[in-house]
């Protein structure tokens, strides 16, 4: 079954009633822990049974899909903005920060976008146009003289993952500090001088706090 065929057909009252109840719980479950989170912790918080769950959505790919297919579809539509930016430099920096800000307040859109999850329509549609956003962007803004000339789609898009993977953990303790850490892994792609950074550095408890995190559970064992 596809990941969005439950979406089809009309259900009952009673039926798109649970239908809600869960997308709403595995909304907040996911945000919370990631998409990993159990699916019976998304059944008992949206009280229902095991069972309404997995007949609603057969699959995670189901309930993923549902729960991020609008959010993931309006960040495609910025990307698309992005691409009609005259100054292909400042384009890129805006499309980016937009992307970090979802991030930093999600743990699920993080493990999308950073991790290679298949099986989402919406995800695999967005991942693609995230792709040719940045490599539109990037190439234009070599043209205009804005970006080194020896970096390519891939540098960027993996430097990104790098620190994308680190957010949760760091918005956690210092909700704004990937804005520093994301100007300076630009800035590190430009031509000319750096730009001011938009954040303080972290502190060292900060910085410990933010490590404590990246462990199992937030529990750093």
């Amino acid at each position: 079954m596809d990941a969005g065929d439950e979406r089809q057909t009309p259900l009952r009252r009673d039926a798109q009633r649970n239908r809600d109840l869960l997308i709403a719980a595995a909304r907040e479950i996911y945000s919370e822990q990631g998409v990993d989170a159990p699916l019976d912790d998304i059944a008992r918080r949206a009280g229902v049974g095991n069972a309404t769950l997995y007949r609603r959505f057969p699959t995670r790919a189901a309930l993923i899909e549902a729960v991020f297919h609008d959010s993931l579809t309006a960040t495609l539509r910025v990307g698309e903005e992005a691409r009609l930016a005259e100054d292909a430099w400042s384009g890129l920096r805006d499309y980016l920060e937009h992307i970090f800000q979802g991030l930093a307040a999600d743990r699920g859109a993080n493990d999308l976008m950073t991790t290679g999850i298949e099986g989402i329509p919406s995800l695999e549609a967005l991942k693609a146009h995230h792709h040719e956003t940045v490599g539109l962007l990037l190439r234009r803004a070599q043209e205009q003289g804005a970006i080194r000339d020896d970096i390519v789609t891939e540098d960027l898009l993996f430097s990104l993952a790098a620190l994308g993977r680190v957010v949760p953990a760091s918005a956690a303790v210092v909700p704004d500090a990937w804005r520093r850490y994301l100007a300076l892994l630009l800035d590190g792609f430009r031509t000319d001088a750096a730009a001011p950074l938009p954040a303080p550095p972290l502190t060292p408890q900060q910085l410990g706090g933010v490590l404590l995190r990246l462990g199992p559970s937030g529990t750093g064992r």
